[in-house]
């Protein structure tokens, strides 16, 4: 056989032992295979036309860490509007942002989640930050929203391969930089041919592995492999090949911020422009004003994290120290992160927007005043609901809460919408009756529902309640404490009509407690559903 054919031979079972091993990890470790199934169903829900909004909050607050990350990032400058109340709701984040932009910050977020609290920490940290400035760099440069959101994962995802290495082989990873950085006297590699010397495949194919795995779309899959071809001559405007090109730029230049001198910086970054101008029909500044814009956002998500980055570290160099977007670049530091009191006492960028204490009331109130801002903008019934629900469930930290509404065929509430632990199935169990047949006892939520009495239940299972309970909520729902809050609706020479009930619990006897103040605040919010139901209806 040809030396050839035998050096061929060698790298396939060297690129096939390294994912096989790779995968094996992946398998074994409770970190990036909890992440590969949130990917697949956040990058599947965001891409679903129907109800995408609503089940991308659902995904979201099943983790309560991502939820309040998230929301300290979506109130920092770049996506609040100035003089407006904080976002206090994922489902305001998304009616503000959109549902492709709460996606991306999610994915991003949940990168780092599971690279926190490592030996090897400060460089995943390193890589974390480099990806977000690629993303954002590739988002800043994008010609309208859609493409922002586009460019923005496929320039992310593009450090798949080198993320993965980076956290389950630390010590392959560290090769790959040295043999990229040129240490011991040796000529410096590209990163695809340190990685195939020491993994045997390229960061890339590992990559494309895992995104098949993950069940990736084939059009983000498509961006994360960088081009093979030379950057084209010619526009690239209306072609789907722009997204990748937009990927390539960012991630080069994230790259160059990264390591080179910030005296440097300057013309590397002019020299990047003049390489994909006509491709991407820049202007001789953009990426240089892009970078700047980017660093601001890339300097205000590590604060709202609180994520600690010291003065003069490598990390430091992507955050809004440096100013790449000046004439004298590089000549002049500036105000520095300290003068301009931004740091710690070690140097590290300490956070300016400390996280609220999350009890009850606050939740509620924060609640209530997002959803009062919402009124006032036009907006579609389910998304105010929705706001409801999800400011009920982490206020209370309840197992699940349901949303009933009337049925016009059947005259029954029935379960609508909800958030929480197995609530597809238990919502389709509701069905409250409105009426009490002739010499028929009532059960306990009808009852509720046509006195229109708020009640909580703190132990379902005493003796004067069980025998209340409906049959479909002791056979499907079980619940051992719960709260009803009913929505009638006062109407001028009618009877009163109830048009639904707001329904929480959780999942031991005694724990949903309440005092006047957090059932005053629940009521509001309800009270705000039914004003919601009033602007939509014009009843």
């Amino acid at each position: 056989m040809p030396d050839s054919a035998v050096s061929q031979g060698s790298d396939i079972d060297d690129a096939e032992l390294t994912l096989e091993y790779l995968l094996r990890r992946m398998r074994f470790k409770s970190d990036f295979p909890a992440l590969s199934a949130s990917v697949s169903r956040v990058q599947a829900l965001s891409d679903s036309e129907n109800d995408s909004m609503q089940a991308l909050c659902d995904e979201v607050l099943q983790d309560v860490a991502l939820t309040q990350k998230l929301l300290r990032v979506v109130n920092t400058a770049h996506f609040r509007r100035a003089g407006t109340d904080p976002i206090s709701t994922v489902s305001r984040a998304v009616a503000l942002i959109g549902v492709g932009g709460v996606r991306n910050l999610a994915l991003s977020l949940m990168l780092l989640d599971h690279m926190e609290d490592k030996a090897h920490a400060q460089q995943l940290k390193v890589e974390f930050l480099r990806t977000v400035m690629a993303g954002t760099l590739a988002s800043e440069m994008s010609l309208n929203a859609k493409e922002a959101e586009d460019a923005y994962l496929g320039a992310l995802f593009r450090n798949l391969g080198r993320l993965l290495v980076s956290f389950y082989l630390p010590d392959d990873a560290e090769q790959i930089r040295a043999m990229c950085a040129g240490k011991d006297g040796e000529a410096p590699l590209t990163e695809r041919q340190a990685a195939q010397k020491v993994l045997g495949v390229p960061l890339d194919q590992l990559a494309d592995r895992v995104g098949a795995m993950w069940g990736l779309p084939d059009g983000l899959r498509a961006c994360m492999a960088p081009p093979a071809q030379d950057v084209p001559k010619v526009s690239q405007a209306a072609r789907p090949e722009r997204v990748s090109w937009l990927a390539s730029l960012a991630n080069e230049a994230a790259d160059s911020m990264l390591k080179a001198d910030p005296a440097d910086l300057g013309d590397i970054l002019s020299d990047l422009t003049k390489t994909y101008a006509r491709a991407l029909d820049l202007t001789p500044h953009a990426l240089q004003d892009a970078a700047s814009r980017a660093r601001k956002r890339l300097t205000e998500v590590t604060q709202a994290l609180n994520m600690s980055v010291p003065a003069h570290s490598p990390a430091d160099k992507l955050l809004d120290r440096y100013y790449v977007d000046a004439p004298n670049a590089g000549q002049t530091d500036g105000p520095s992160a300290s003068d301009l009191g931004l740091t710690t006492e070690d140097g590290a960028l300490k956070a300016e927007m400390p996280l609220p204490e999350q009890d009850t009331a606050n939740v509620l109130t924060n609640g209530i005043q997002d959803i009062t801002n919402t009124l006032l903008e036009p907006f579609k019934l389910n998304d105010v609901l929705h706001m409801i629900l999800e400011a009920m469930l982490r206020a209370m930290d309840c197992r699940r809460v349901i949303f009933c509404m009337r049925d016009a065929k059947t005259g029954h509430l029935l379960g609508r919408m909800g958030i929480g632990e197995g609530v597809d199935t238990v919502k389709a169990a509701f069905k409250i009756a409105l009426t009490v047949p002739a010499g028929g006892t009532p059960d306990l939520f009808t009852v509720v529902c046509l006195k229109n009495a708020d009640m909580l239940i703190a132990d379902a299972s005493a003796p004067t309640i069980v025998n209340r309970l409906p049959n479909w909520f002791r056979d499907h729902v079980q619940a051992p404490t719960f709260l009803m809050l009913p929505l009638v609706m006062k109407r001028k020479g009618h009877a009163d009509m109830v048009l639904g009930m707001i329904y929480a619990d959780k999942g031991k006897a005694n724990t949903l407690q309440l005092n006047e103040k957090e059932l005053s605040l629940l009521r509001t919010l309800r009270n705000q559903a039914l004003m919601a139901f009033r602007q939509t209806t014009g009843a």
